[in-house]
């Protein structure tokens, strides 16, 4: 199928040897690229019931016919593996330019299995994989080893190469590590660079100058041109640009969506101090964007006034203020970009640490742990991050994820998670087609895979409405699965709807395509991947959100109920065709 190379790496770092596996073509046209691609990987090759940080668990990097054809919206790469966090499905994604080296490299994945004897560097560029001793960079913080990895094997030959590198949390198998690139950059979700860690693996840079082949060229120019002409003034263009993600702070505490104080049914009365406006006030902030974008989401912001002045980061962005800005009540969005800043360097989730600082706050203040620690004590909370990475004291506990900590401390009955993974930060109380966002998505509580939060707060259907939201989800979640397969950001998703779909994807890949044809692939790969967590263990009444959203009603009024979610979820189910308790058939 034209759009890939028809190649994967695989490499083994017991043996340090590699090889090219050569998928058949029927593959490639049942799963596109990217997600599709690499769940069908993990799928045929990780052993089932693996242990997350065996050596065994596979590591996939992946990209898709778009990477690296100059379509808009497609510096992106995704990783995949199982969690270490759920122990079910993992996948996570990033941009920056990096995402154009791994496509470069001539492969569609790179599949990294084993454990090195002690912690390496891959270099990886077409046809050749070198492993390098990495001792005097374990240790080191993400941002140091990238730009020493940079320095001491950077290559010239090749037109594109980048780095990925975990930090401290990832060497220390902290299980909501992260894999980062261009700096700040994360595949952020999951626990990807605990794995990474598990493995020895420090770092690998990635080179290359290969492109993939498209059916029709000429077409994809014409696309791109296309694009770029007939988006210029479009709402959520100018919307990203002029104030990124932090804009959704202002915009959920307005519909009573924005998570408070660990969760508490009473949202904040004010959120100024930490909104968009704040950042752009209180900062020197850029639009800056990944390769191939004209959306310039990203905040380049650089603290100017307070203790932190002179700090630079690429960020923060809405989950990371919800996340230290509304669960543990930081009011002064400088100090969350210094959280932010420090959570990269250590290389973990700023979205899961944050929900875990709010668990341990609620831990102290229940005298379920002696830790000095309260709500909006930005020193207390940077400490337990810095704990956290090392597995130091209660760090060592919330090392290991949100339900062995809620377990150990006796707060199962507060503790949010889905299948042990931390919402983002829009509540399903307020916004119901996130209740089911988060009960179905194959890797726990995640805001990605449908984000009808879309539909929710632009009026397509009512937040407060049941009937039909399952329908309007599965309707996002297709579209945003063969965006993961191509690979795609998600913030082109008002720029490319079915039919510039359709036509994208018989311009890059040949394959007669109709919107019917996509939303079959689509599915199949759903259907596939509840198939490989269902073979991990999965126990489909973990479809469902916490107790304490049922049971505690936000103080406007606004609830969800078991009943509420049951409903949506059969509808589901029925639309999948799957079974009632959510089997495929």
């Amino acid at each position: 199928m034209y759009g890939n190379y028809g190649q994967i790496l695989a490499i083994d770092l017991n043996s340090g040897g590699t090889r090219i596996i050569t998928p058949p073509e029927e593959i490639y046209t049942a799963w596109l690229g990217g997600r599709g691609l690499a769940t069908w990987l993990l799928s045929e090759y990780n052993p089932p019931g693996i242990d997350p940080l065996q050596a065994e668990n596979r590591l996939i990097f992946a990209t898709g016919p778009a990477t690296g054809t100059g379509i808009w919206g497609s510096s992106r790469y995704g990783v995949f593996t199982k969690s270490p966090q759920t122990g079910l499905y993992a996948e996570s994604y990033s941009g920056g330019k990096v995402p154009l080296a791994v496509a470069a490299t001539g492969y569609d994945a790179i599949m990294i299995n084993g454990k090195s004897k002690q912690p390496v560097v891959l270099v990886i560029s077409p046809g050749e994989v070198i492993i390098h001793p990495a001792d005097d960079l374990w240790g080191k913080d993400t941002y140091a080893t990238q730009a020493a990895v940079h320095k001491r094997f950077g290559d010239d030959r090749w037109k594109q190469q980048g780095v990925v590198s975990i930090g401290p949390a990832g060497e220390n198998r902290v299980v909501f590590a992260v894999i980062e690139n261009d700096r700040w950059r994360s595949a952020g979700r999951t626990g990807t660079g605990a794995v990474m860690g598990s493995k020895n693996l420090k770092a690998i840079l990635i080179a290359g100058d290969r492109r993939r082949e498209s059916r029709q060229p000429d077409d994809v120019r014409a696309f791109i041109k296309a694009t770029r002409a007939r988006t210029t003034d479009h709402p959520a263009v100018i919307g990203y640009k002029s104030k990124g993600t932090p804009a959704m702070v202002r915009l959920a505490h307005s519909v009573g969506a924005f998570p408070y104080r660990y969760w508490s049914h009473q949202p904040p009365e004010s959120i100024e101090n930490i909104s968009a406006e704040a950042l752009h006030e209180q900062c020197r902030v850029d639009p800056k964007a990944c390769a191939n974008c004209f959306v310039a989401c990203s905040r380049m912001t650089r603290v100017e006034t307070g203790r932190h002045a002179g700090l630079s980061i690429e960020g923060p962005e809405y989950e990371t203020i919800y996340a230290f800005g509304g669960l543990c009540c930081v009011d002064d969005i400088r100090e969350i970009a210094w959280l932010n800043d420090l959570c990269d360097r250590l290389g973990m989730d700023t979205m899961s640490a944050g929900n875990l600082c709010g668990l341990a706050i609620e831990a102290a203040r229940r005298k379920k742990i002696d830790l000095a620690i309260d709500y909006g004590q930005t020193d207390a909370i940077a400490d337990l991050l810095q704990q956290i990475a090392a597995r130091e004291g209660h760090g060592e506990t919330l090392a290991r994820g949100i339900v062995p900590a809620a377990a150990e401390w006796g707060l199962e009955d507060i503790a949010i998670h889905v299948k042990g993974l931390e919402p983002a930060g829009y509540d399903p109380r307020a916004l119901k087609g996130m209740g089911l966002a988060y009960a179905t998505a194959s890797r726990g509580a995640c805001h990605m895979r449908g984000t009808i939060l879309r539909a929710e707060l632009t009026g397509v259907i009512e937040p407060e409405e049941i009937i039909g939201k399952a329908a309007i989800y599965i309707d996002f979640e297709d579209r945003h699965t063969l965006f993961d397969c191509l690979v795609l950001c998600r913030f082109y998703r008002d720029i490319y709807p079915w039919d510039e779909m359709e036509s994208m994807i018989a311009a890059l890949t040949g394959l007669d395509v109709n919107r019917a044809n996509l939303e079959r692939i689509a599915g199949n790969i759903t259907t596939l991947i509840r198939r490989f967590n269902l073979r991990e263990g999965l126990d489909t009444a973990a479809d469902k959100l916490p107790d304490r959203l049922y049971k505690n009603a936000l103080t406007t009024g606004q609830s969800i109920s078991a009943d509420d979610l049951n409903y949506m979820l059969q509808d589901y189910y029925r639309l999948r065709g799957w079974s009632k308790k959510g089997v495929p058939q």
